[in-house]
């Protein structure tokens, strides 16, 4: 039960000092996350990881794989059925494993297995595979990790804790792909070498969790989960765990979930490659990820590398909502132009493109770009970056000019104020005062000062935590800030004016 606290002031929040890293309060940095996975790294990846140090992972960024392959294309967009990898997206087909199998799923995997885990990651590097859950890592840089660990007992732990509004995609994959999830977390605990995975379902995903646990059953009845997986004489097992808050998605949150504690994020070091799941080496991974993989080995990184920019490479689930004649999930190739998605698959902006206001390009967690920019951005990592945004989880959220946008952001904030696990005096004070600007901001009662001081308290809640909860809130109110401050001053002054 939580303690009633007194409300905060603002001089807790302009006046605070916080230390953001180890280098600047004087200490030593600690060491890389895992480090044998160091000395087996790249050089450049290794000077990135020990200069990176243990608070500022959220801005750490490594270099590309070796061996990546890259291609010269200068058009994207308009995925071919045949490049698809999820081709009952839809539910139109039987998703259970006589359905799968006809489409290519558990095809000679076994054989797969056989080519050996080493040829499984120079499959994964040379693809240019980036994490699909929003931070884009390269997967063969964070499967060394636990790869590189030597200890027994190693576990894969699928996130698919989805609770941001207008993201999907895990879902419709749980419930209408679930032998992809199954057969690609077989070939990722083979390749760095685990015995069990653990799914982890939102709560309110029961229909999805049924089909997904229908399906584990299926495969252990044909002998592709158990004791003897695959015919390889290889264990692994996999288990079904349902959970709720979204600050579960977080990765060392989640692990505190499932060890039955309280869903608040971990303090880092021990990393979770050292000390995870019940004291065991664990990896968290993203399940569109890891659907992906086993069309990946099969059809080859260079297919997979000539689909979207290079390093940024592959097919990606968006989720399109808001302002759109026809909100839809849909697979498209990276790298595709906003705009081209947005009319080919959502029938377009409701009053046609002229009439856009801003876009979220990867749901509210990602800041918000205008009609400008949206003009010509590729949904991809590299390109919404360069924008000062992110690709996210591909939900795509799009406001038209009837949209009220200071009661669009009130609405995102209060969402984070009920979501925050208030562990971090930052973004505890924060997300109760945030929203109370902003209805002060949307009535008009604000004072034009009020705006000016925004900037000063998202300062000090930005890298100030343990987890990025508080930079999204950040990054969300400073692009809301960026693109309709003018909103908010003409707000105020027809507010003073007596509302004409």
């Amino acid at each position: 039960m939580y303690t009633r606290c007194l409300r905060p002031n603002y001089r807790i929040l302009l006046y605070r000092t916080p230390v953001r890293n180890a280098q600047q309060s004087g200490k030593p940095p600690a060491p890389p996350p895992d480090a044998k996975a160091s000395a087996t790294a790249p050089p450049a990846a290794s000077a990135a990881k020990a200069k990176a140090g243990p608070t500022s992972t959220r801005k750490e960024k490594l270099p590309p794989p070796e061996g990546i392959i890259t291609n010269t294309k200068k058009e994207f967009g308009r995925l071919h059925d045949c490049d698809r990898i999820f081709q009952n997206l839809y539910g139109r087909h039987d998703w259970r494993l006589k359905g799968a199998c006809q489409r290519g799923d558990w095809y000679r995997t076994a054989d797969l297995i056989e080519m050996g885990p080493d040829w499984i990651m120079t499959q994964v590097k040379k693809s240019g595979l980036r994490g699909r859950g929003g931070a884009g890592f390269y997967v063969g840089h964070k499967w060394e990790y636990l790869r590189s660990t030597e200890a027994k007992g190693k576990v894969l732990v699928m996130n698919c804790a989805e609770g941001e509004p207008g993201t999907c995609k895990d879902r419709e994959i749980i419930r209408h792909e679930p032998h992809k999830l199954i057969e690609g977390l077989v070939l990722a605990g083979y390749t760095m070498g685990c015995e069990r995975a653990v799914i982890y379902v939102r709560n309110k995903f029961y229909n999805e969790a049924c089909n997904l646990q229908f399906a584990i059953a299926e495969a252990y009845k044909y002998g592709l989960l158990g004791s003897n997986a695959c015919d390889t004489g290889w264990k692994f097992d996999i288990n079904v765990q349902r959970g709720d808050r979204y600050i579960c998605g977080e990765e060392t949150a989640l692990i505190n979930c499932l060890e039955g504690k309280m869903g608040r994020p971990r303090r880092r070091p021990p990393y979770l490659s050292e000390k995870g799941l019940f004291g065991h080496p664990s990896l968290v991974i993203n399940a569109e990820s890891i659907a992906v993989l086993p069309t990946l080995l099969r059809r080859g990184p260079g297919w997979f590398a000539c689909l979207g920019r290079s390093y940024n490479s592959g097919t990606k689930l968006f989720n399109i909502s808001g302002h759109v004649n026809q909100p839809c999930t849909v697979e498209e190739e990276m790298s595709i132009p906003l705009r081209q998605l947005i009319e080919c698959h959502a029938g377009g902006v409701r009053g046609g493109w002229d009439n856009l206001l801003a876009v979220f390009p990867g749901g509210l967690s990602t800041p918000l770009i205008n009609k400008q920019t949206a003009d010509d951005v590729s949904m991809d990592y590299d390109c919404l970056e360069s924008k000062g945004s992110s690709l996210g989880s591909g939900a795509v959220i799009v406001m038209n000019k009837q949209c009220d946008p200071l009661m669009t952001m009130l609405r995102a904030i209060t969402f984070y104020k009920q979501h925050t696990c208030k562990q971090c005096t930052p973004c505890r004070e924060g997300s109760i005062w945030l929203p109370e600007i902003f209805k002060r901001f949307n009535t008009g009662e604000a004072q034009p000062e009020e705006v000016d001081w925004l900037p000063t308290i998202l300062k000090t809640m930005e890298g100030t935590t343990i987890c990025a909860l508080s930079d999204s809130q950040v990054n969300v109110t400073r692009s809301m800030i960026t693109n309709f401050r003018e909103v908010i001053m003409k707000r105020i002054e027809t507010y003073c004016k007596g509302g004409e």
